[in-house]
């Protein structure tokens, strides 16, 4: 029965995301969420913005059957972000009520898991949470870049939960891992459609979120989802810092992620993804190899690993520190 369920969660919701994200292509919504070239991306072709659709009804189909109270808890409000989200693809909402809404389900999670008797500890995890929620957006700027955090992530995430014995938890995890695997099938480059916020907002939520349940119920320490996550948490968190030296409105629209640069220096969106893809399942596997050893084994693997993705991500910035962010053509693949 067990490993039944296991692949199912692995099999099922990919299918239905593909399935989904295929009908959506064919439908009015294809015109209607056209994401339309600006100053942040880096494709110069209209992509419609349905992917997201597919990957929240695959995972919510699924997750609801698979998953136990808590995660599914969780779930519920991803997807009162993803209708959020949806509005703000239809109609680009004000900045003040996407972070309300944010900062509201964050908020629901951090006093919900932690409870209000420790309530700077649950404060902090509700900036934390906010925080993912976001970032995860902002990260989701190239082809086949946030899909492959999120199969990767979430998929560490069940590893991890299995290893603790918790399966209904895991399963929940797989059952993201495997949805944003399905729409991997539409985004790999060159991408036939983009996520949006409709699927980047809640995953980052999802991320943060069920990264914060996992560690209070014991399933992995508090550093586990921030190395799971570590290439998006570290790219977002630097740009934000460096834009905020040089005193720049760090809420605009901008093209000045590693990433990002990296396109605009002349990789491909597929030489990106693919050396993307290889320091996620790095990052991703010293989560779990030092989540399993003992110390002083286990600080390290987080503090060697963690020196690697610094002097990885310093070398990019020396790299870029006299290039301009400047619009360039031919950006899609």
């Amino acid at each position: 029965m067990t490993s039944g369920w296991v692949l199912a969660a692995a099999i099922v919701p990919a299918l239905v995301c593909a399935l989904v994200i295929a009908m959506l292509r064919g439908s009015r919504l294809h015109a209607a969420l056209a994401d339309q070239p600006n100053e942040r991306s880096l494709h110069v072709q209209p992509r419609p913005r349905v992917g997201g659709i597919g990957v929240m009804v695959a995972a919510l189909a699924s997750g609801l059957l698979l998953a136990d109270g808590q995660v599914k808890l969780v779930l519920l409000l991803a997807a009162a972000l993803s209708v959020v989200s949806f509005a703000d693809d239809r109609a680009s909402l004000p900045i003040a009520a996407r972070l309300l809404a944010h900062i509201a389900a964050a908020a629901a999670i951090a006093f919900t898991c932690i409870g209000a008797a420790s309530w700077p500890l649950a404060i902090v995890a509700t900036l934390a949470i906010a925080w993912m929620t976001n970032l995860f957006n902002f990260m989701d700027g190239s082809d086949g870049l946030a899909g492959g955090m999120g199969t990767i992530g979430f998929g560490a995430y069940a590893a991890a939960a299995a290893f603790a014995h918790d399966l209904p938890f895991a399963l929940g995890c797989l059952v993201l891992a495997s949805a944003c695997a399905g729409f991997l099938l539409h985004n790999f480059p060159p991408a036939r459609v983009f996520m949006g916020d409709t699927g980047s907002i809640p995953l980052g939520f999802l991320a943060g979120a069920l990264g914060t349940l996992g560690a209070v119920r014991g399933l992995w320490a508090w550093w586990f989802p921030v190395l799971a996550f570590a290439p998006f948490i570290l790219d977002a968190s630097v740009t934000l810092a460096r834009r905020a030296v040089k005193r720049q409105r760090i809420w605009r629209a901008h093209r000045s992620h590693s990433y990002q640069r990296l396109v605009l220096s002349g990789w491909s969106h597929r030489k990106l993804a693919m050396h993307a893809y290889a320091l996620m399942l790095l990052s991703a596997a010293c989560a779990l190899a030092a989540q399993r050893a003992e110390s002083p084994m286990r600080w390290a693997i987080i503090w060697g690993w963690a020196a690697v993705l610094l002097a990885l991500f310093g070398s990019l910035e020396r790299r870029f520190a006299r290039t301009a962010s400047s619009p360039l053509p031919g950006l899609d693949p």
